[in-house]
């Protein structure tokens, strides 16, 4: 039985693996186990093609998430993360649009005045989920 938390790698052969969140950015732990485990699997030699923000994941991508200053910033933890190590961050655009996250584009093309899509993040479709599926050796989803 492995312990609650713990990270699960098998075999010495490094992988190239996909991540999807699902789950917001606050109220539950999903999106930081998904940074934790992602931090984890880089720091083991694994290549991460992408991270792909689908259903309430794309909470962890809006730039209007202020967290007290006494509190972990996963956005900025993800943002980091994304240039420290050259990782892809791709948000479902319909999750997003639904869910108010835009991009400056998408802001323009539904007139909206404001966007609110933080650096560092990308909007992409599920071609963007399937592509990475494909190139890659694992996919783990929080």
């Amino acid at each position: 039985m492995v312990p609650s938390g713990a990270i699960l790698f098998l075999g010495n052969h490094m992988s190239k693996i996909i991540i999807v969140v699902n789950g917001s950015v606050y109220g539950a732990t999903a999106s930081r186990r998904a940074l934790k485990y992602t931090q984890a699997a880089l720091t083991e030699g694994h290549e991460i093609t992408r991270v792909f923000f689908y259903q309430d994941g794309v909470y962890n991508t809006s730039a209007l998430v202020s967290p007290a200053s006494d509190e972990f910033d996963l956005v900025q933890e993800w943002q980091q993360l994304a240039q420290a190590h050259d990782v892809e961050l791709v948000n479902c655009v319909s999750a997003a649009l639904r869910r108010g996250v835009l991009s400056a584009q998408d802001a323009q093309e539904n007139q909206k005045e404001q966007y609110n899509l933080a650096k560092g993040f990308q909007m992409g479709g599920l071609g963007e989920l399937v592509t990475g599926i494909e190139a890659s050796e694992r996919m783990v989803s929080f």
